[in-house]
């Protein structure tokens, strides 16, 4: 039996050989036209010797990109930058390449691994994709679509100063004390527009022709009448039409000197700006000090002029129409003012901590812009 194996194994080792050159030739042939590697014909060893197989080192590890970019449309962006990122990659760095014609790119030679695409174009928003590359792969991409770049502009609308005023006054205009009673002359906005000598005039005006001014007049008539105060003016309606005529006289006239004429004039803003915040303190001083200052046009505090003279403006042209024996003198005049002055203090101080609870269109608190 050792014999005939023998012969049997010498005689398939002597056939193997004949075959196996044959078959390298057709190798050979194949590889020629491009078919095949050659080499794969020597990978084997004699039978009965121990083979290992090894490539040449990074030959067939490298790998290739590619791709074609498009628009929204599906249209074939040429000249796109492609750049071409591998953290993980021993060389430190980015290819880069750009789109033919046809859209499309190509990277080749490059090493497996994370990677990463940017995508930028003209016009265009830049893209960028994520991927791994395999060893000896051929990574396709289909298609990149670009969207169309869109072009952002902040755009500060600054209306003009007139026009911020205005709408301001109008909601002026809206607050009424426990929705009836008008309180026009008061600002929740810390930072409001200066007035224009038109808003001035319209607000004396509006202040004046309010029904609600006509209704408390004839009430401060009422009660001069039932205490026979000016009793030069008499009794009976001849006597409240007269203390009535008169009381809304002093209404005008203190009204446009001291809130519109002067104000104008000296450019000065005739409206109580409502502080609302700090301490009860600070709001108490603020809202005293309010009685002989003002804000200028310029939004700088300064004193009252217009209130001041305005009062003792309207004093004087009283002894017009008031009679003979109840005609405030100088003395009387200024003491008048003094008072006012006084009285207006403590209007501001209900103006600052109560007033405003009892406003229902008053605005929100705005903060003080520096």
């Amino acid at each position: 039996m050792t014999g005939t194996r023998s012969r049997i194994n010498g005689a398939n080792r002597n056939l193997w050989y004949p075959l196996r050159a044959a078959k390298c030739v057709v190798v050979l042939w194949i590889s020629a036209a491009g078919l095949s590697n050659p080499a794969s014909c020597f990978a084997q060893s004699v039978p009965g010797q121990s083979q290992t197989t090894q490539a040449a080192p990074g030959a067939a590890q490298l790998g290739a990109i590619s791709g074609t970019i498009v628009d929204p449309d599906g249209a074939l962006i040429a000249d796109a930058k492609i750049i071409l990122m591998q953290p993980g990659s021993t060389s430190s760095l980015n290819r880069e390449t750009r789109s033919d014609g046809d859209g499309h790119f190509a990277f080749a030679d490059v090493a497996p691994g994370p990677f990463q695409l940017s995508f930028t174009a003209s016009g265009f928003a830049p893209v960028e994709k994520s991927d791994v590359l395999h060893a000896g792969e051929d990574y396709v991409i289909p298609q990149i679509a670009l969207a169309v770049a869109r072009n952002t502009v902040d755009v500060e609308v600054m209306l003009p100063q007139e026009q911020v005023a205005e709408d301001e006054v109008k909601v002026e205009e809206k607050q009424r004390l426990l929705g009836v009673f008008p309180n026009f002359y008061v600002t929740y906005i810390a930072n409001a527009a200066p007035l224009t000598t038109k808003l001035k005039f319209q607000l004396a005006w509006k202040s004046v022709v309010d029904p609600v001014s006509f209704a408390i007049v004839g009430g401060v008539a009422g009660v001069e009448q039932a205490q026979n105060a000016f009793s030069g003016y008499g009794q009976g309606a001849q006597g409240y039409a007269k203390r009535y005529g008169a009381a809304y006289a002093d209404l005008v006239s203190g009204t446009f000197i001291g809130s519109a004429i002067l104000p104008s004039l000296l450019k000065q803003d005739p409206r109580y700006f409502y502080k609302g915040t700090g301490t009860w303190r600070s709001r108490f001083l603020y809202a005293i000090a309010n009685s002989v200052i003002c804000k200028g046009d310029n939004r700088r505090w300064q004193p009252n002029y217009s209130f001041i003279i305005g009062d003792l403006a309207a004093g004087g042209i009283s002894n017009l129409y008031y009679p003979a024996q109840n005609r405030n003198g100088a003395a009387l005049t200024f003491e008048n003012a003094a008072i006012a002055v006084g009285s207006g203090a403590i209007s501001n101080v209900v103006q600052e901590f109560l007033l405003r609870k009892l406003t229902p269109h008053a605005p929100p608190l705005e903060p003080a812009k520096p």
